[in-house]
């Protein structure tokens, strides 16, 4: 049951190629993978499968959607990309944050996603508090990422992406990094969640409800194990939450 993708032109094609070649040079000169995978995700993760809405559709770059609380400081991704954006005017904003989402754990260590073009831009932001809040546990990560129509695996795969970057106080009233290298992309955030608080390393409410959770658990041990695992089920959520509303099977 595959999903049947949008075809686009050779010219468009040749342009996320070319694009995606020029995202792995900023991304690696700018430090910026972290804030370019937060943009992606958030971007995607106001899909709502009820109703249809919300998603990976480029409407992140609408002031309105930046103001939501959970947004703060992806107005500095949005002003960063927006120069490679400008000689790309045929590809859709849509594509383009998630093609820098796919470059970000590319470019630091992380397994390969791949990506399929077509998304096409949606003019009307989604309604505020669709993300998740990093105070809150289990049966929030579940109720949050259901609405998305995402599973028990796809949440924890997920939930190590924050091997990548830190948080800001100012951004999300937290301070710190989940891992002792922010900029690589590795199974470290599971194997410091099995080991611990550690001083200067961070651990949400939101990380520590994947130890006790009898499901969420056995994955943290698998993925602090092994991960060749982690990179698989990881890419697969990745491209999951990417292509949210896109491409119906």
């Amino acid at each position: 049951m595959g999903k049947s993708y949008p075809t686009v032109s050779a010219e468009y094609q040749s342009a996320v190629e070319k694009c995606k070649r020029k995202l792995r040079g900023f991304i690696a000169e700018k430090n910026c993978a972290p804030l370019m995978l937060r943009l992606a995700w958030h971007s995607a993760g106001t899909y709502d499968v009820k109703t249809k809405t919300g998603g990976p559709f480029g409407t992140m770059r609408h002031p309105a959607e930046l103001a939501h609380g959970a947004n703060n400081g992806l107005d500095i991704a949005v002003r960063l990309l927006e120069p490679i954006k400008e000689q790309f005017p045929i590809l859709s904003y849509a594509d383009f944050y998630q093609l820098a989402g796919v470059v970000a754990v590319e470019v630091t260590g992380g397994p390969e996603i791949p990506f399929h073009p077509g998304r096409e831009d949606k003019p009307e932001p989604p309604e505020e508090g669709r993300l998740p809040d990093a105070t809150k546990g289990s049966d929030h990560l579940r109720d949050v990422f259901g609405h998305m129509g995402l599973s028990d695996q796809d949440i924890v795969a997920l939930s190590g992406g924050h091997t990548l970057g830190r948080c800001h106080k100012e951004r999300s009233g937290f301070e710190g990094a989940w891992t002792s290298n922010p900029l690589f992309f590795d199974n470290s955030y599971f194997k410091e969640l099995l080991s611990g608080e550690k001083e200067g390393l961070i651990q949400l409410p939101s990380d520590k409800a994947l130890l006790t959770d009898p499901v969420f658990r056995p994955l943290v041990d698998k993925y602090a194990a092994d991960e060749d695992a982690f990179f698989a089920d990881y890419a697969q959520a990745h491209l999951k939450l990417s292509e949210l509303g896109f491409a119906e099977a």
